[in-house]
């Protein structure tokens, strides 16, 4: 098992040129910027022209789009993420050559030496709850750094350095990353089964953020939701202890509750008292539950360090979104097109009932990439419930980097799971039938999402494109779809437009 070394007094100074292998990824680009916003030589590889790398290349960074042992030329530190095996050729030649190599995590926390850091962990809602942290300290004036493993929609940046004393964070669990982390305040948005390939099981799972909780600051507090039982559970345990621990929710033992909720296409709204003392009305532009609990627990951190609840309000109320994360990407022939990342059968739920809101009166059609072959393998059952809120279904193969899927195993099975009748669900084996299929099958009125793993996101322009082309060309979309994969072990992550996985250079992958 990987451990990582604790956060320290190294700063990011110290790391002199840096270079991150895969940059392209959300949480690396971020990072990147960071260290480039610092005024730090930074550099990076990639093998796909991923967006956020024009902002980088921007900002002075150095781009090479291969992966080569001279990218190291004249590099101090190598950052690598999880998703970077160890026999990367770049990661061989950076021990060759004797150079500082960091986890991603561990590069973080020195840029975060000397700031009081907030930390945002949970199975669902982190990237969501980090942005909206990070938004309401910003109209309080706290100007604080921030790294998200998502972009703030209309800012166009997951990472800021500011003067500020605050660190905003998304605290990762996937590979145990968040325990180099020395919180001054620690959120955990709720714990539910996941990353089980690391932890086993639940139990270990819970201990392990109760572990992550403990790393807060004695001076700090931890905020987790009433409302959820893993957060519940976390609570009680932390407070067994003498810890500070403030919850948030619906339910009537929170400390800050939320009454009066309601959510439309329109938005969410709720009232919110803290140990029964009103404290206002909160409103946010898009809708859901998920959406105000996770705003709820950036209202209570302004609350307990003496931020205007005022600039909490207004932060929320014109609060964008963050990309990927309930992200409208468009309308055409009358067809709305969302892009959301959900893919543990949870978060698919929240998110699907919530576009059931927005889609009103007409259909709901789901492109599904199921993300690693070992939760889709696990939680079959689950997700194939949350995929049958749909009224139509496409599903591509899944994608995993690195893994080998048996005969049977993958969306072949999961397939076969979802509640649908056949004519409303498809299995399509080539990531260009998708937006054939969508086009065949959507109508004016409609919903459709593209929902998953992390090249997924990359489809919404195309719905679009062939979508739009309808309108010209009576015949665009007709076509005809393979249904199945042939037998025999295969690698997983087949079903993207490039083979971005290369060399474990995968981008966005935990």
């Amino acid at each position: 098992m990987k451990t990582f070394s604790p956060a320290g007094t190294v700063t990011a100074e110290d790391l002199g040129h840096i270079h991150l292998i895969g940059v392209g990824g959300v949480g690396m680009s971020g990072l990147a910027r960071l260290f480039l916003t610092r005024g730090l030589p930074v550099s990076g590889s990639e093998l796909r022209e991923w967006p956020s790398l024009a902002g980088l290349r921007a900002l002075g960074g150095t781009i090479h789009m291969t992966h080569e042992p001279t990218n190291l030329d004249g590099v101090d530190t190598v950052v690598y993420s999880s998703a970077i095996p160890a026999d990367h050729l770049e990661m061989v030649e950076a021990r060759q050559r004797g150079l500082r190599i960091l986890h991603r995590s561990e590069a973080l926390a020195a840029a975060m030496t000397g700031r009081r850091t907030v930390a945002v962990a949970g199975t669902h809602g982190k990237t969501s709850t980090t942005s909206m942290v990070t938004m309401v300290f910003q109209q309080a004036g706290a100007d604080p750094s921030f790294v998200i493993g998502g972009e703030i929609s209309e800012v166009g940046s997951g990472a800021h350095h500011g003067t500020g004393e605050y660190f905003v964070v998304e605290a990762d669990e996937s590979d145990r990353s968040f325990l180099i982390y020395r919180p001054f305040v620690s959120i955990v948005t709720n714990i539910e089964a996941d990353h089980l390939n690391t932890y086993g099981d639940l139990a270990n799972l819970e201990a392990t953020f109760a572990e992550f909780a403990r790393l807060t600051d004695p001076d700090g507090f931890i905020i987790t939701c009433a409302d959820d039982p893993g957060g519940q559970r976390l609570a009680a345990t932390l407070r067994a202890e003498g810890r500070r621990v403030y919850t948030y929710g619906e339910s009537a033992e929170a400390d800050l509750r939320l009454t009066e909720m309601a959510s439309s296409a329109q938005g969410v709204r709720y009232l919110a008292h803290i140990d029964g003392r009103p404290l206002g009305e909160f409103r946010m532009p898009m809708p859901g539950r998920h959406m105000a609990l996770n705003s709820a627990s950036a209202v209570l951190a302004a609350y307990l360090l003496e931020l205007p609840l005022t600039a909490a309000e207004a932060a929320l109320a014109s609060f964008p979104g963050v990309r990927r994360r309930f992200e409208r990407k468009g309308v055409a022939d009358g067809v709305l097109v969302y892009d959301e990342y959900a893919y543990h059968p949870t978060s698919m739920t929240l998110a699907l009932r919530t576009l059931r809101e927005v889609a009103g009166e007409g259909r709901l059609l789901v492109v599904f990439q199921p993300y690693r072959l070992y939760r889709t393998r696990d939680l079959q059952s689950e997700i194939a419930e949350a995929l049958a809120i749909a009224d139509e279904l496409v599903l591509l193969e899944v994608f995993g980097p690195g893994e080998q899927r048996d005969p049977g195993e993958g969306s072949a099975a999961l397939i076969e799971a979802v509640g649908l009748p056949a004519e409303r669900k498809v299995f399509v084996d080539s990531w260009e039938a998708a937006p054939t299929e969508v086009a065949r099958r959507a109508r004016p009125g409609d919903v459709v999402v593209t929902m998953g793993a992390p090249p997924i996101s990359l489809m919404g322009d195309e719905l679009l494109a062939v979508l739009s082309a309808r309108t010209t060309d009576p015949q665009q979309g007709a076509g005809t779809v393979a249904g199945g994969l042939a037998g025999g072990s295969a690698s997983i992550g087949g079903t993207v437009p490039d083979t971005a996985a290369r060399n474990g250079a995968a981008p966005g992958v935990e």
